[in-house]
């Protein structure tokens, strides 16, 4: 018996697969743009971040520096009042201590801070008495000769008084004698070319010796 040819299948039929496949085909060609579109996208926006972080200027030194202002310096030059190390040196007796550690007083704690050389008090221990008081003196812008009846009596208060007008003989105003408790007939000899300090009022002569430390001081800046 021969066999009947077998027929062909309806065309609708063989179609139908091929159809959805092509759909699918189409769909996944359809949404593979998107994808890609959207991780482009995320990807450049990743690296435009990236490069804004990249190219962003670095903190200025003003963002990153303190305010304050750096210290200043007191001038030191050579010039000046800050030029030597005390505004005055006291010369004195040794029974006139307490009233020149009085006039010391007074002076640095004035408004001018007034920097002063008191031999038994600042003078370096150990050292040659006759060196200190030189040192000290040329250490010094001004010479106040504190002038007593023990002061007179002294002969090492004479060399003091003949080495402070030998380190500044032409020098107006830079040795300032204070004489207390003696007349005028009393004024040393060597002194008699320049005027004195009476010390007899109510101050003893401090202020007076201040505001002449002060017009000495003035004529050096």
């Amino acid at each position: 018996m021969a066999s009947s040819p077998s027929l062909p299948m309806p065309r609708s039929q063989s179609r139908k697969p091929l159809g959805r496949m092509a759909d699918w085909f189409r769909q996944a060609l359809l949404k593979k743009p998107k994808n890609a579109s959207i991780s482009s996208e995320s990807h450049l926006s990743g690296d435009t971040q990236l490069a804004s972080q990249d190219s962003a200027p670095p903190p200025s030194l003003h963002s990153v520096t303190s305010s304050t202002p750096p210290p200043t310096h007191r001038d030191t030059s050579s010039s000046g009042r800050w030029s030597k190390d005390y505004d005055i040196c006291v010369c004195h007796s040794e029974e006139d201590l307490a009233a020149a550690q009085e006039l010391v007083s007074y002076l640095e704690s004035s408004s001018n801070k007034l920097r002063c050389f008191l031999q038994l008090r600042d003078a370096t221990p150990g050292g040659a008495i006759v060196s200190e008081l030189c040192q000290a003196l040329n250490s010094s812008h001004c010479h106040v000769l504190l002038i007593t009846s023990g002061f007179l009596c002294d002969p090492w208060c004479k060399f003091q008084m003949l080495q402070a007008l030998t380190q500044a003989p032409g020098a107006e105003g830079c040795t300032i004698p204070l004489m207390s408790g003696l007349t005028r007939d009393a004024y040393p000899v060597e002194l008699r070319f320049m005027y004195y300090v009476d010390g007899s009022g109510p101050d003893r002569g401090f202020l007076q010796v201040k505001e002449a430390v002060m017009r000495y001081l003035q004529t050096l800046s």
